[in-house]
């Protein structure tokens, strides 16, 4: 896509871009990745299956509103989702269908734009990085003595995006005037929460697929800023840190993000940003939490994760044993996979004896042994061979694994 826009460039900034995204063939990868993502019906609940069981028709019908300029974004669906380890709940915002489609083609055509100036230390929603890149750094970072960090929040950040200056931002790079219309367009659709309608005046929707490199794109000035600079920030979205060799300079670099980020309309959250020391209280970033050299699940990770393990081992469940560690394992790999870069193995161990615990809780149910103090001698009858033979997946076995591996 890089190469064929590469005609449309002039001075810096790119023309031409409409035709690009109602194209068919971009039409219809856009609609390959919104059904391989998933997804609830918007307000008009129409579903994937109903828009793909007439799919050329519906993309013939979209690609003809985009070419005309008639096509106007339908109002999102704005559902309440639980925040993980607290009692708050986070927005989110559920497109139809079709905008989704709009949207992701859209992106298929900007993102390599912005994508090729984007600064090397920035790790969240972009091509071929993720967070275990982020972590890497981190690490990386820690081992050079950054052991001086700024654990900084941006209060509510996609919500409180100014649309002018991200406008601004981005017209910059994009003069195709349909385009920035339609970036508009999403950015100040209707929002459907419950039976009440509003438009937004800033932020930009989180749930919506364009979202993520908008929120890249307004933040990219502080990335260039701090490279220029010669700091060392790990970003992802917008969570961040700021490893430095000692208290001043963290100060110093903290001084300089509050006085950015007050300059385009942002807030750092007062009491959840702060200036630690990795080798005494630690830090929290992107799920771990690191200190002294190592790093291990944080808090609020391991309370989600009890948490989904607790809604699948309900005592009175109706399924079988196989059936509840099949879906317990299901879990268990996802969790693993990620965290299994712990430093040791102590937090695996113990929540697979936690998981055998809830288990054996099922099993003296159904044996019409419960027992109100406790599970009495359920670990003899069924002992740890017993849920291996069953298949149960365990953690500290998988870690050792891993650990005897990168041993040899």
């Amino acid at each position: 896509m890089l190469a064929a826009l590469e005609r449309g460039i002039k001075g810096g900034v790119w023309f031409s871009l409409i035709d690009k995204v109602y194209s068919l063939p971009n039409l219809r990868a856009a609609f390959a990745k919104v059904k391989a993502n998933g997804g609830a019906a918007g307000c008009d609940h129409q579903t994937i299956a109903m828009y793909e069981a007439d799919l050329e028709t519906n993309l013939e019908h979209l690609s003809d509103q985009l070419r005309s300029g008639v096509y106007r974004p339908r109002r999102i669906r704005r559902v309440y989702i639980p925040k993980p380890g607290s009692r708050e709940r986070r927005p989110l915002g559920i497109p139809t269908v079709r905008d989704r489609i709009v949207q992701t083609a859209l992106g298929n055509v900007i993102e390599p734009i912005f994508e090729r100036d984007f600064a090397e230390h920035s790790y969240g929603f972009r091509p071929n990085r993720g967070c275990k890149d982020a972590l890497r750094r981190v690490d990386t970072l820690l081992k050079a003595g950054y052991t001086h960090v700024v654990d900084a929040d941006l209060k509510s950040y996609f919500d409180t995006i100014p649309h002018q200056p991200l406008m601004e931002r981005v017209g910059r790079k994009i003069a195709d005037g349909r385009v920035l219309e339609l970036l508009e367009a999403f950015l100040t659709q209707g929002v459907l929460e419950g039976l009440e309608t509003w438009t937004p005046t800033s932020g930009s929707p989180q749930g919506a697929v364009i979202s993520p490199l908008l929120s890249n794109a307004y933040l990219d000035p502080l990335d260039q800023l701090m490279a220029e600079q010669n700091v060392e920030m790990v970003r992802y979205a917008d969570d961040f840190v700021i490893l430095c060799r000692s208290t001043a300079d963290a100060r110093d670099a903290l001084e300089r993000v509050q006085r950015w980020t007050a300059s385009v309309g942002l807030t750092l959250h007062p009491e959840k940003t702060q200036i630690v020391d990795a080798n005494l209280e630690g830090f929290d970033f992107l799920g771990y939490h690191f200190q002294r050299g190592r790093r291990w699940p944080r808090d609020k990770s391991i309370k989600k994760f009890r948490d989904a393990i607790r809604a699948k081992t309900p005592r009175k469940h109706g399924h079988s044993l196989c059936v509840i560690i099949a879906n317990v394992n299901w879990t268990m790999r996802g969790w693993f996979e990620y965290f299994k870069h712990a430093s040791h193995v102590n937090t695996f161990r113990g929540l697979d004896g936690w998981i055998r615990r809830r288990l054996r809780r099922i099993l003296l149910k159904r044996h019409k042994k419960h027992r109100h103090n406790g599970l009495g001698n359920a670990h003899h009858r069924w002992p740890n061979a017993f849920f291996a033979e069953q298949g149960l997946f365990s953690m500290e076995a998988a870690y050792d694994r891993i650990s005897q591996s990168a041993g040899r």
